[in-house]
């Protein structure tokens, strides 16, 4: 991957960014990353323009729902990285149930542009999640990859590989379901940054 490669915050300045590399699919389907944020029915309800709405939001109220990966002055890829609890989606999960009471924050999905893939844009991606969630507190950082028996197309393996998980230093504390683990890194203390609130 080329040293240009740069990872950042999405930050209100930037949603333009997020929205040029999202294109008029919201990466998928209409997504917009809003699956876990919302309850199943106002997801599919707001599918397209309405999730838009919604993740807009979200950045522009300085909140920093994930991270941006840039090839010079193009967005190229993004990781949504923030506490498990702004994910109300998980509180009806069987399969993604807490594993126990500690505050962990939560990768709950990768997008990386066409043209990028297969490039380590995921990994960086992942690390640098590490290093954000690190500098606002965290002690843990909980991912959610699926571990497919044959190659999948990438819209199916949002939430990334067990692979890339593991290598990046995380282990498997879950399995309810034989394709989705939950594994978790631990971190070492660090000198926390405010994370800003909403309409900060």
């Amino acid at each position: 991957m080329s040293p240009s490669v740069h990872i950042v915050p999405a930050t209100p300045e930037r949603w333009p960014d997020l929205r040029r590399l999202f294109g008029a699919n919201g990466a998928c389907g209409g997504c917009w990353c809003m699956w876990w944020k919302l309850p199943r029915r106002d997801f599919v309800r707001g599918k397209g323009a309405g999730n838009e709405r919604e993740l807009r939001a979200i950045v522009r109220s300085g909140a920093a729902p994930g991270l941006l990966a840039y090839e010079g002055n193009r967005p190229v890829g993004w990781c949504a990285i923030e506490p498990r609890d702004v994910y109300p989606r998980f509180e009806s999960s069987r399969v993604l149930a807490p594993v126990d009471a500690a505050p962990v924050w939560s990768v709950t999905c990768f997008f990386v542009a066409r043209d990028f893939r297969g490039q380590g844009v995921t990994s960086m991606l992942l690390e640098a999640a590490v290093r954000h969630a690190r500098r606002h507190g965290a002690r843990i950082v909980e991912g959610y990859p699926v571990a497919p028996e044959k190659r999948q197309a990438a819209a199916f393996v949002y939430t990334g590989l067990v692979s890339t998980f593991r290598k990046a230093g995380f282990t498997e504390v879950a399995r309810r379901s034989p394709s989705r683990p939950i594994m978790r890194r631990a971190l070492r203390r660090s000198n926390p940054q405010p994370r800003p609130a909403r309409g900060a």
